[in-house]
């Protein structure tokens, strides 16, 4: 499959003129994607940003195969979520398409003799995902494996005629429902993840079911094939997936428990050793700690554990195994990305020097060179593929998604230190106006993450619900503070939110500003606050306990009722675990107190609320009761847009383009416009037809 249509130009709309905004976008349809923008990035391009998802290296290490995300052209009339194509690019940077168009390609792997790609995917009229290759010499793809319920994961053994596979266990067939008996019990009528083996027969494949108590949410081979290392949750729920998982070691022939690995908290990604004798994992220090960013490694005969590189602060995010029996790294380290080995039985680390800094999202070994792909963005451009050397300390890109990003004009980004005002040290990114001149003072729009844990880092930090550099392109300051709580520092920082809701962690936010004032950059008088969920979460707060220092707020899927937001999310054990650190009915004051809800009464800050109307994890009724209460008190101008179909953050095109427009009238209305009454609910867009150019 090839895409259809051409790329165009992205051409900035002001959101100040109904006349401006047709004009703009019947502009941007004439307009070659090629031609050269140099007033600052606009929400049209963020919108058609492509971006690199997977990257995973042939066996010989001479190529490598990636996702690349591609947005529908919504300019164009065309909207959904991304389409996920496949391309394979050499170690030169010669890349070309495999997979394109509209389709969902991810899990990317090798056939073991390197002969093809294998892929994910439903295409045609397939009613499941199905288990799909594509020869890397010519050819079409081909269907491997289809199964009755979609396949969500695999890994192939050493042997190219068995792989094994995760699938969600089939539903129980019932024909009330066409009858209208279509009720949902809450919670129980779930499906388990399973994992089974298929074997290439003269018939074709035939697949076998491995009993395992439990949901299966990954599995991995050993390196003689005999075993499998299963990540095991207890129930299929969100709750379950995040805190109690589970390794263990079961025999592949019978699917026998032969060890359970001793570790409790969260998991990340797991990697046997080239002996088979030991799994090397990343996962939380203990059930409280709120990060799967510590490295340990599992005796796969008795599942003993022990912690490597135990002093390391920053969160180890990815790992492989080398043929010497190190493990290869890169880690979360503040704003930036550390690179290194770990030897498994001293535990000594070594950090890797290379003379460009990116920041990771995905790694794959070249075969057994030492060398490896990355998925990386830089302050300069979205996530592309990079080649590392390690042996010359090189870092080279070899894909450009977006060549005309490099003639757009961006803000400065660095990465700035400030004191809280109880001498915490805290650390965040910050992007200049494109225009900044020094000595004068701009507005500043605060962007806060979720979370808590995760962290900002210094690589491309602008999408749809990030105002980055498309607030810069319009005049602003944005900073992005990793506030305490964040990642990239320690178990310590991580943990230092909690049990205090809103608390120093949110003023954390505040002394922000106070620090970028002293600096002489922004207009304490125009601050805008931002973020989604946890960030969210913040930007009530910040529109109702802190509204003196804020103009202007924009909630994205948050929370502004700590009390019932208990009851109403999707993993109460998770926020109690390693945010709240006790339940609601321990201490009822606390929760209402820490609640922005609470506080409603003296908000003076204009309030835009944005809310997916499927969201599980913060249920849409948290942005109902703030909005309904504000509105009733009628002492400050709120609105409430709700997104059909989106759940805990937007996935079709649309949707984030309008979040983007929205985002930013509210913030220039109040921040640099006339304030007063909030800007027409309404936003003037007219897609046109593509018209094939």
């Amino acid at each position: 499959m090839r895409g259809a249509g051409t790329d165009r130009s992205g051409v900035r709309i002001r959101n100040d003129s109904s006349h401006t905004m047709r004009a703009a976008i019947a502009l941007l349809a004439l307009v070659p994607w090629t031609v050269p923008i140099t007033e600052g990035l606009s929400p049209e391009q963020v919108a058609r940003m492509r971006h690199v998802t997977e990257v995973a290296a042939s066996p010989d290490g001479r190529r490598i195969a990636y996702t690349l995300a591609v947005y529908p052209d919504i300019l164009a009339g065309e909207n959904g979520p991304a389409n996920r194509e496949l391309h394979l690019v050499d170690r030169q940077g010669g890349s070309r398409p495999f997979v394109t168009g509209k389709v969902s390609v991810r899990a990317i792997d090798w056939s073991p003799d390197g002969a093809s790609i294998t892929y994910l995917a439903r295409r045609g009229e397939d009613e499941t995902v199905s288990l799909y290759g594509i020869p890397v010499d010519g050819g079409e793809s081909r269907k491997i494996l289809e199964h009755e319920t979609s396949i969500t994961g695999y890994r192939w053994s050493g042997d190219p005629d068995r792989f094994l596979f995760l699938a969600d266990e089939k539903e129980e067939e019932s024909d009330l429902e066409d009858k209208g008996f279509d009720a949902e019990i809450y919670e129980e009528d779930l499906r388990r993840g399973q994992v089974r083996i298929a074997s290439r027969t003269e018939e074709g494949w035939e697949t076998r079911l491995l009993e395992i108590e439990g949901s299966v949410v990954d599995a991995r081979w050993s390196p003689d094939d005999e075993r499998l290392a299963l990540s095991v949750a207890p129930t299929p729920l969100i709750d379950d997936f995040f805190m109690y998982r589970k390794f263990l070691v079961v025999d592949a022939g019978e699917g026998d428990v032969l060890a359970e690995i001793d570790h409790e908290g969260k998991q990340g990604p797991f990697r046997w050793s080239p002996d088979g004798r030991h799994l090397a994992f990343i996962g939380g220090a203990h059930i409280n700690d709120p990060s799967a960013g510590r490295l340990f490694l599992a005796d796969t005969s008795d599942g003993s554990v022990r912690r490597l590189a135990a002093d390391f602060l920053p969160d180890f995010s990815g790992l492989s195994w080398t043929d010497e029996g190190r493990l290869l790294y890169y880690a979360d380290d503040g704003c930036r990305t550390d690179y290194g080995h770990v030897d498994a039985e001293s535990g000594r680390r070594e950090s890797l020097s290379f003379d460009d800094e990116v920041v990771a999202e995905a790694m794959s070994l070249l075969g057994d060179t030492g060398r490896f792909a990355l998925a990386a963005s830089t302050p300069e451009h979205g996530t592309e593929v990079y080649f590392a050397n390690p042996e010359r300390g090189r870092m080279r890109r070899l894909t450009d998604s977006n060549p005309w990003l490099g003639e757009v004009r961006l803000g400065r980004q660095e990465v700035i230190t400030y004191r809280a005002r109880d001498g915490m040290e805290v650390e965040g990114v910050l992007i200049h106006p494109v225009d900044y001149r020094e000595g004068v003072r701009h507005p500043l729009i605060l962007a806060v993450h979720g979370g808590p844990e995760t962290r900002v880092p210094n690589g491309w930090i602008t999408n749809y619900s990030r105002p980055g550099q498309f607030a810069a392109a319009q005049g602003y300051f944005v900073f992005y503070p990793n506030y305490r709580g964040s990642t990239g520092r320690g178990i310590d920082y991580a943990m230092s939110h909690q049990a205090d809701y809103a608390g120093k962690e949110f003023d954390d936010l505040v002394d922000a500003i106070a620090h970028l004032d002293r600096e002489g950059l922004v207009d304490r008088d125009k601050v805008g606050v931002t973020g989604g969920s946890y960030g969210g979460y913040a930007s009530a707060w910040c529109a109702t306990r802190h509204t003196e220092h804020f103009a202007a707020s924009v909630m994205f899927v948050g929370i502004s009722d700590l009390v019932s937001k208990q009851g109403t999310t999707d993993i109460p054990d998770e926020m109690y675990h390693v945010h709240a650190r006790k339940w609601t009915w321990d201490d009822w004051d606390f929760f209402l107190e820490r609640s922005p809800i609470y506080h409603a009464e003296q908000a003076r800050t204009p309030l835009l609320i944005l809310h997916g109307k499927e969201d599980t994890r913060v249920h849409p009724s948290q942005s109902m009761e703030i909005y309904r209460t504000l509105k009733v008190l009628g002492k400050v101008p709120v609105r409430l847009v709700w997104y059909p179909g989106e759940g805990h953050g937007n996935a079709k095109a649309a949707a984030r383009y309008d979040y983007s427009l929205r985002l930013m009238r509210w913030m220039n209305h109040y921040l640099k416009g006339p304030g007063g009454d909030p800007p027409p609910h309404r936003l003037d867009i007219d897609p046109g037809e593509d018209d094939g150019s």
